[in-house]
C-alpha cells in the first residue's frame, strides 16, 4: 500500500486543530492578502538591494576599449565581495554624498585583474563631472611599481608585462620624444606609446616637492584633499598655505589600460586609481546584444543577441 504524505498531513494538521496554508489564506481579508504581498516583495527587494550592493552586480560596456576581450554590449557580472564591497556613496540619481562603509576585502587587486572602478575624473580636475560611473579596464600596476611603454611593448618593474590574449594595437607608433598635451601627467614629453618611467604611488610614500615637478604631484594632493590646495609661487610650494618641501601620499593606487590599447582612455591619460574607488572584477558576460539598436525594435535587438558570450567567463 502506497501512502500520500501530503494528505496524512493535511489530515493530521486538521484533527489537531491546526490550519492548513490554504485555509488561512482563504480567510484573509483582501487587505491582509495586499499587506501579505507587500511585506513578500519588500523582502525580496531588499534582499535584491543587498546582493546589487555587496555581492555581485551587472554592468553594461558601451565602449570598445577593452574589445575583443569585453566587446561593446556586452552585459558584465562584477564580484564586488572580492575586493571589499561599499555600500552606497551617493543617493541614487543625485551627486549628494551619503556617508558609507567598505566591507573587508577578500584579496587586493592583482596584475592583469579585469577592474571595475569609478572613473576619478579627468587629469586635470578635481573629481568627475558625473559621479558613480564606472569604468573597466586592466590592472597594469601595483601601488609602488614602476610602469615603462616602449614601442607599445608594457614593462613593469622593467620586465614586460603579461600579454592579454585578445590584445590589439594599431600598427603605427608614436616615436619616443613626440610628446602629446593630453597625457598624464601634465608636462611630460611623452605619448600613449612611449610612457614612463612612472612609479604608481602607495600609501605612505614621501614625496619630495619641487617647482619642476609640482605639476606632476598636483592632480593627487588635490583629489586627497578635495581642494584645490597645491600653489606654487614664485617657486615656493604651498599647502593649503603652508609652505611644503614633501609630501605623504595617503592612498594606495593603480594604473588601469584597456586591452585594446590604441582605443582606450586609460591611467595614461587621466592617471591613477585611488584603491576606495575600485568597485569589484569583472568576472563573466551574462548576455551580450548590440547596443545601437533602440529598445523600439525589440526584435531585431533580441535577434541581435550573441549566443556564444552568454555566460563567457572572462580572464
Amino acid at each position: 500500500m502506497k501512502f500520500n504524505k501530503e494528505l496524512i498531513k493535511t489530515k493530521l494538521k486538521k484533527f489537531v486543530g491546526i490550519k492548513t496554508e490554504e485555509e488561512i489564506n482563504e480567510n484573509k481579508t483582501p487587505k491582509e492578502k495586499f499587506i501579505d504581498f507587500v511585506k513578500s516583495f519588500g523582502s525580496a527587494l531588499l534582499a535584491a538591494l543587498v546582493i546589487i550592493t555587496f555581492v555581485v552586480q551587472n554592468t553594461r560596456i558601451p565602449t570598445p576599449s577593452m574589445d575583443e576581450t569585453i566587446k561593446v554590449g556586452d552585459f558584465v557580472l562584477v564580484n564586488k565581495f572580492i575586493f571589499g564591497s561599499s555600500s552606497p556613496k551617493y543617493i541614487p540619481f543625485t551627486q549628494v554624498a551619503l556617508p558609507s562603509f567598505t566591507l573587508p576585502s577578500v584579496r587586493e587587486p592583482r596584475h592583469g585583474d579585469i577592474v571595475v572602478f569609478e572613473f576619478p575624473g579627468n587629469r586635470d580636475n578635481l573629481k568627475a563631472d558625473e559621479v558613480n560611473v564606472n569604468y573597466v579596464k586592466r590592472c597594469i600596476c601595483l601601488p609602488g611599481d614602476t610602469i615603462e611603454i616602449k614601442n607599445k611593448v608594457v614593462f613593469v618593474n622593467g620586465k614586460q608585462a603579461w600579454i592579454p590574449p585578445h590584445i590589439q594595437y594599431d600598427p603605427s607608433c608614436l616615436p619616443k620624444g613626440i610628446s602629446t598635451p593630453d597625457i598624464f601627467p601634465s608636462g611630460k614629453t611623452w605619448n600613449k606609446d612611449n610612457f614612463g618611467p612612472l612609479v604608481v604611488p602607495k600609501k605612505g610614500d614621501v614625496i619630495p616637492l619641487t617647482k619642476f615637478n609640482i605639476e606632476e604631484w598636483r592632480t593627487i594632493i588635490d583629489r586627497e584633499h578635495g581642494a584645490i590646495v597645491v600653489n606654487d609661487d614664485g617657486g615656493k610650494i604651498t599647502i593649503n598655505g603652508v609652505a611644503a618641501s614633501s609630501y605623504t601620499i595617503k592612498k594606495d593606487y593603480y594604473f588601469m589600460m584597456g586591452d585594446n590599447r590604441d582605443n582606450s582612455f586609460d591611467s595614461r591619460f587621466w592617471g591613477f586609481v585611488p584603491r576606495d574607488m575600485i568597485v569589484g572584477e569583472a568576472f563573466m558576460t551574462l548576455f551580450s546584444w548590440d547596443n545601437t539598436i533602440p529598445f523600439s525594435q525589440p526584435i531585431d535587438l533580441l535577434l541581435s543577441i550573441r549566443p556564444e558570450r552568454i555566460l563567457k567567463l572572462l580572464h
